[in-house]
């Protein structure tokens, strides 16, 4: 039997209402009335971080779009070669509960010092045109389902050439970004082939989970910025 949902925080937003709930010991994240994402299981989430952290020699600065349930920023705060980490989310409620350690799963973030919480739009960040500024040696985007199954339908511009361009300029030399897909995407895969410049390469990470019964194919596409700049 399926157990009801509690509301543990709720708040509306331009955006639409932004809700967590818990649902017996799973946390679920809802926005707009829409279920985003929930503590089933967050192996994806974290492989978004140790999968980038695995290719990049010296990730000493990270930048994270999309806070979700904290678990991508748990994951690269364990490596100890990242010195600092600028999550960027746009939900302002979820900083505030997470600073305000509403739930255990958001609760600390910043605690260390290592960790610094935005309420910003991740393209105007990635674009110069707010704050917190690069570039970073990481730039790991998961601020949606993916291009075909938007909670937001804004976000589609954020999968999109001039987007992925504008995080590709946010980029250290050396540097990888490495957007999360709840589904193979690939328009997306040929939108980073299309904002990639020689010496650059791209790749597609095809991830599957077994949940509720079912075998998911999740995705993550990387693309690894060349020296040249």
């Amino acid at each position: 039997m399926n157990e009801s949902a509690v509301t543990v925080a709720r708040e509306d937003t331009p955006d639409g209402e932004v809700a967590l709930r818990r649902r017996g010991e799973v946390l679920e994240l809802v926005v707009d009335g829409v279920f985003a994402m929930d503590t089933v299981d967050t192996s994806t989430e974290v492989l978004l971080a140790t999968e980038s952290l695995r290719r990049h020699p010296a990730p000493a600065t990270v930048l994270v779009g999309g806070l979700g349930l904290g678990f991508t920023t748990r994951a690269v705060l364990s490596d100890p070669r990242v010195r600092h980490v600028d999550v960027v989310e746009l939900a302002s409620p979820l900083v505030g509960w997470a600073r305000a350690g509403r739930v255990p799963e958001l609760a600390g973030l910043e605690g260390g010092g290592r960790c610094a919480l935005h309420v910003a739009d991740v393209g105007a960040v990635l674009r110069g045109g707010a704050g917190p500024t690069g570039p970073w040696d990481l730039v790991l985007l998961d601020v949606d389902n993916g291009p075909d199954f938007l909670v937001h339908t804004g976000n589609a511009r954020l999968y999109e050439a001039p987007a992925l361009a504008a995080a590709r300029g946010a980029l250290a030399p050396g540097g990888l970004l490495v957007v999360w897909s709840s589904h193979r995407a690939p328009r997306l895969l040929a939108a980073l082939g299309a904002v990639a410049a020689g010496g650059d390469w791209v790749d597609e990470v095809v991830l599957t989970v077994h949940r509720e019964g079912r075998d998911l194919e999740y995705a993550l596409y990387a693309l690894a910025r060349g020296d040249g700049g």
